[in-house]
């Protein structure tokens, strides 16, 4: 086999689109790096809980969960590190938010990398200056599991969609193919 790995007898390619079954199994290998954006320690946990929870790494593969506290902790581990997830709440000390999706996008590293919102704000005003700053998801406080993980999940699960591409959280709702998970 030459240095290819194999995922139910086939190797893996890096055609994604193609191959995107040998890609959901290379994803179990390698954990997808998710970074949460949150002050509060209590939403943070939660947070954290559902993105570990076992149903969760069945669909997407298993993942690696990052904490920071405000957005300039966030700023600092950014450059350490390649997250295939930002969370991040938009009230916070230091950078808040909307500071960060900024400093985000403006990123050639995050350019594309999917972000989720996650605010008690949440008026109609609110999600679309979150969507025009790059938001792909917008999940206003409180929040259940399922809306949380529905929106991470399709994210998670398609293929590079552009920043400017956003998903509501009705539209971020599990799917029943998913409710077997």
């Amino acid at each position: 086999m030459g240095g290819r790995r194999s995922c139910g007898g086939r190797g893996w390619t890096s055609a994604r689109s193609r191959y995107r079954p040998l890609l959901l199994c290379y994803t179990r290998w390698v954990p997808r790096r998710i970074l949460v954006v949150e002050d509060s320690t209590s939403t943070r946990s939660l947070v954290r809980a559902i993105l570990e929870e076992p149903g969760f790494s069945a669909a997407v593969g298993a993942v690696e969960v990052t904490e920071a506290q405000s957005g300039f902790d966030a700023m600092r581990l950014l450059p350490r590190a390649r997250y295939d997830l930002i969370i991040t709440d938009i009230n916070m000390p230091d950078v808040n938010g909307l500071e960060l999706i900024h400093f985000i996008r403006k990123s050639e590293q995050y350019r594309s990398t999917p972000l989720v919102i996650i605010s008690t704000q949440a008026t109609e005003r609110d999600v679309e200056r979150g969507r025009k700053l790059g938001a792909d998801a917008y999940v206003p406080k409180p929040f259940t599991s399922e809306t949380l993980r529905g929106a991470c999940e399709k994210l998670l699960l398609t293929e590079a969609a552009p920043p400017s591409v956003a998903v509501s959280a009705v539209d971020a709702a599990p799917s029943s193919s998913h409710s077997g998970r």
